[in-house]
């Protein structure tokens, strides 16, 4: 793996030189974009708007417009705008992981000590464990402030980018029943078929099938078979018949595992 990020995660007065690495792979097929007519490869060029000639990729820089004009960018005035959050992952809080929402979570990365902080990083990964507790951060990762959770998984600490409260969107605008709605004895039979679906959770037994049915799909293609396309029809249940649903679904239902 190729390290993304180098600097240090700074918890008081100490230190911890760190690499940050991608945690997270595509499980998606890696389709190309080709032209239909003659399967000729796409290509997608940076365009100047005025000239309409390509830009080499060397001549493209950031800039910010301010009444009509441009401020050109240079690598200096991002880290010159927080030095400190451009090189420290700075813990700040420590909370209890369920306090966050999962809306709030974004992409993971691995963090490997640097071998001078190979101690402090086992003690802090050990301090997580023993107090369950989760690190809050912020620092400066590719242009950009990120607020991070720092948390142990196995022998390994890992940084989860999470996002700013000003980033979620109001459900406000949206139309939702009221609880007023809910009968109990529909309410009832919900959190008993709740229960019979409930166990423990075991990220291993879940798998990207649609990614493995299209490439079935694909596999038939290159041997010249053609795509059939079975005939679903989805048939939405009028509200007055949840009652039956919920009975049938319980008698239908898995066991719970024992």
């Amino acid at each position: 793996m190729r390290s993304i990020w180098k600097g240090a995660i700074s918890f008081g007065l100490v230190n911890i030189p760190v690499k940050l690495y991608s945690a997270t792979q595509q499980s998606t097929l890696d389709l190309d974009m080709i032209d239909g007519r003659d399967k000729s490869h796409i290509k997608f060029q940076r365009v100047n708007a005025d000239t309409g000639k390509e830009v080499k990729w060397e001549n493209i820089v950031k800039a910010y417009e301010i009444n009509g004009d441009y401020v050109v960018l240079e690598p200096e005035d991002f880290e010159a705008a927080s030095p400190e959050k451009s090189k420290i992952i700075e813990l700040t809080h420590f909370v209890d992981e369920s306090e966050i929402d999962t809306i709030y979570f974004e992409n993971s990365y691995y963090v490997e000590p640097e071998k001078s902080g190979v101690k402090a990083y086992a003690l802090m990964r050990e301090a997580l464990t023993k107090s369950g507790k989760v690190g809050i951060a912020q620092f400066v990762l590719r242009t950009a402030e990120t607020l991070t959770v720092l948390k142990p998984m196995g022998d390994v600490l890992v940084l989860s980018k999470i996002r700013f409260a000003e980033e979620i969107r109001d459900p406000k605008e949206l139309a939702l029943p009221a609880k007023s709605g809910v009968k109990a004895a529909e309410l009832k039979m919900a959190m008993t078929l709740i229960d019979q679906y409930s166990d423990a959770f075991n990220i291993e037994q879940f798998k990207d099938e649609y990614a493995a049915a299209l490439l079935k799909i694909i596999k038939a293609k290159a041997k010249g078979k053609k795509t059939t396309v079975p005939k679903l029809k989805v048939v939405h249940s009028a509200s007055k018949d949840l009652m039956a649903q919920l009975k049938a679904s319980l008698s239908k239902g898995k066991k719970k595992a024992s």
